[in-house]
């Protein structure tokens, strides 16, 4: 049928083309040059009557010209193909052979008025006029292919049976009875012809338009036999990949009634076509733990035309429960009528199942991660609670006059207590960046003196190597940014004290400098060491977490591996980062860039303006409370306040803090979170309902998380002091009373 159709489309282009102007063109030329001996032979036939008119010359004349104007038309007509092969346009070789048939034209009527002139017989003229006649009958079987070289012969033609009339009088004497004879011959000749010219147009053209309708039906009908074929391949394709699907596939009628399925619902659902065509999806498939509600949806949709993707769970023919997700599409009729579903189906059980299994790992992995995180309050506050007494007393004991021996004893207690601070603290920083709950908290603060108090933490330790630190502002440095300034100090903490930790001569260099950048500072700390180095093949790993270079550091210099990653973690979540160079037993460069927010000079002079909290504080008269459960943090706190006149109460538990605290209406109330018989948390809210002075009260616990202090904020505390505690923030705290 694609040959046809390709036959039927050639045909009309051949039709288009033979019909076009320069298919017309050669159609003429054709014509012309295929009865040009048809011609000859009429010609020749004629021959005797011209050598018989009494003047042989003129006969030979008359025959000469025949022969010299089909020479010229015919020899142009013959080259028409190959110029118009080479691009000559149609018009110019129209009018090329409307000129030759005018000149061949000329010529019979030279043979027709050459007898009128040499005074001929009446039956050579009578002979003339119906070779006239016979050459105007001739050239209207051209008049459909090429109209004006055809009524140019004509024209000629007829001037010249017009001619001679008048001609034939002037030369011989006649009656008027023979004028009259000639002139009806002549009209009658004309009439002849023009009658046979309007027949052979009107058929030309009757059959013109017979043939083009009839070539374009048939098109038609090919081209709608090839899309008919078309369309019942793309059925049969479609048939074998319905049959052939792996999904299950059924058609239902507009009774909801299944007509037909494929191979893959038989292997789904254990239902042959006996046994499915007839019944109802819902009916055969639906079981007693379907959900009614999403059956109703799809019978709603599909009776409102409305297609639907949705899962519902089935029931096989061995009553095995399957889940699907079924995808139904209403086809409708010429009325807009439901009059046949399709329904596409896929056994997704597995998928289900899955579903299901990672639900339940999701939920074993939050309760996990509740788990780690009471885990990690929990050891926080275990192990915070006896250092803040191990440090608070190892504090008070420093500042008493001892012996040599015995002040290094408590000195070798503090920095051991505050070694295992840190690493603690490191290990809790760690678990707030892997829980994603790491906050950055910015402010105004004095960047110099931020740098400088870590130094000075670490500077101890330095001299107790014999090694040195040196701070050098490489360019001027604002006198104060907006940052995180605690966070600032914990990576120049853990970086600097890194270098000294590996550093055994030589000594430690810090080099700030600042650029400025619109309203920020990029604040870039080069801290560099002469110590130990770092292998190339190594370096990649020591951001990582628990890893340092070389595992015998770990043996010979101690840490947990968590300062430096925590650092990083830390500058990177403050828009900046920290980068390291390094030569193995030639040192390193920690590079730290911190883009910090530009203060105004105003900022700057008011913070220049505000006091710093005494040292000895003294608030006679103000009661306290300090609901503590731990005996050594109780002693701690009695120390700790003992010269500030303070009239204080201590409490062992919630229960007692509160009845406390209704009967002496304390003015402050330092309470701790985890408490015997009830907590800091609920304590507090009872004594916010309670009919008294509402005091300040103050969180001193040992949970550190950010969830702790909003839980205390939210508790309705005013402030938060996070154990071990610093005699130094305690009296800060008391100093805003």
């Amino acid at each position: 049928m694609a040959t046809e159709l390709e036959q039927a489309k050639q045909r009309l282009e051949h039709f288009e083309a033979r019909h076009s102007a320069s298919g017309l063109l050669l159609r003429y030329a054709n014509q012309r040059l295929r009865y040009f001996w048809l011609r000859q032979l009429f010609t020749l036939g004629a021959t005797p009557v011209f050598f018989l008119n009494g003047h042989p010359l003129a006969g030979l004349l008359a025959i000469a010209l025949l022969l010299l104007g089909e020479a010229v038309d015919c020899g142009i007509l013959s080259q028409l193909p190959k110029q118009l092969a080479q691009g000559v346009s149609v018009r110019k070789l129209q009018s090329l052979s409307t000129a030759t048939a005018f000149f061949h034209a000329l010529t019979i009527s030279a043979v027709v008025l050459l007898p009128v002139a040499f005074e001929s017989s009446i039956a050579t003229i009578a002979f003339g006029l119906a070779f006239l006649v016979a050459a105007g009958i001739n050239s209207s079987f051209s008049a459909s292919f090429h109209r004006r070289a055809t009524y140019t012969r004509l024209a000629v033609i007829l001037a010249t049976a017009l001619a001679f009339a008048p001609l034939y009088i002037l030369r011989h004497s006649v009656t008027l009875v023979d004028f009259w004879y000639a002139f009806f011959a002549i009209a009658l000749s004309v009439l002849t012809v023009n009658a046979f010219v309007k027949s052979t147009r009107e058929a030309f053209k009757r059959a013109l338009l017979s043939n083009k309708e009839m070539l374009k039906q048939s098109h038609k009908f090919a081209l709608a036999n090839q899309e008919l074929l078309d369309r019942e391949n793309e059925i049969r394709k479609l048939a074998l990949v319905a049959q052939n699907a792996n999904d299950s596939i059924f058609i239902t009628n507009s009774d909801a009634e299944i007509i037909w399925i494929n191979d893959a619902f038989t292997r789904i659902t254990g239902y042959d076509q006996n046994e499915a065509i007839g019944q109802k999806p819902a009916t055969l498939l639906n079981g007693p733990e379907t959900n009614q509600s999403t059956s109703d949806s799809i019978r709603d949709a599909l009776a409102a035309a409305k297609p639907l993707r949705t899962e519902i769970l089935n029931c096989t023919k061995s009553g095995v429960h399957i889940w699907v997700e079924t995808n139904q599409v209403p086809v409708l009729d010429e009325t807009g009528q439901v009059e046949m579903v399709i329904a596409i189906e896929r056994d997704i059980s597995a998928a289900k199942q899955h579903e299901a299994a990672l639900d339940a790992a999701k939920i074993a992995a939050e309760d996990g991660e509740r788990a780690k995180a009471q885990f990690l309050a929990t050891m926080s506050h275990e192990i915070r609670t006896p250092m803040n007494g191990i440090i608070g007393m190892a504090d008070l004991l420093t500042e008493m006059a001892l012996p040599r021996d015995q002040r290094n004893y408590v000195d070798t207690i503090k920095v051991s207590a505050e070694a295992l601070l840190r690493i603690i603290n490191d290990i809790l920083d760690f678990s707030k960046f892997d829980a994603g709950k790491s906050t950055i908290s910015r402010s105004d603060f004095a960047f110099l003196g931020c740098v400088e108090s870590a130094l000075n933490i670490l500077r101890p330790k330095a001299l107790e190597k014999g090694i040195f630190i040196d701070l050098d502002c490489l360019t001027p440095v604002p006198e104060m940014l907006h940052g995180d300034d605690g966070h600032i100090r914990q990576i120049l903490i853990n970086i600097v004290g890194n270098a000294i930790k590996f550093t055994q001569n030589g000594g430690v260099t810090i080099q700030v400098s600042s650029t400025p950048q619109n309203d920020t500072h990029l604040v870039t700390l080069k801290v560099k060491d002469t110590g130990i180095g770092i292998d190339q093949a190594q370096i990649g790993q020591i951001f990582e977490e628990f890893s340092q270079a070389d595992g015998d550091i770990t043996r010979k210099f101690g840490g947990t591996g968590l300062g430096l990653t925590i650092s990083r973690l830390l500058a990177r979540e403050m828009g900046g980062d920290i980068t390291v160079e390094s030569v193995a037993n030639q040192g390193s460069a920690f590079t730290i860039t911190l883009p910090l927010g530009a203060v105004s000079d105003e900022a700057v002079q008011a913070a220049k303006t505000d006091t710093q909290a005494p040292s000895d504080l003294r608030l006679p008269g103000v009661k306290a409370l300090v609901a503590e459960d731990n005996m050594t943090n109780q002693l701690l706190m009695k120390t700790y306040l003992k010269n500030t006149g303070m009239n204080v109460l201590y409490a062992r538990n919630g229960v007692e803090a509160v009845k406390l605290a209704k009967r002496h209406d304390p003015r402050i109330i330092f309470m701790d979170m985890s408490m015997p018989e009830m907590d800091g948390i609920e304590a507090t809210r009872a004594i916010r309902r309670a009919d008294i002075p509402q005091p300040t009260i103050i969180a001193l616990t040992a949970n550190v998380f950010a969830s702790d202090k909003a839980a205390c904020l939210n508790a309705g505390m005013d402030g938060f002091l996070a154990k071990p505690l610093k005699r130094s923030d305690l009296i800060g705290c008391l100093a805003g009373l």
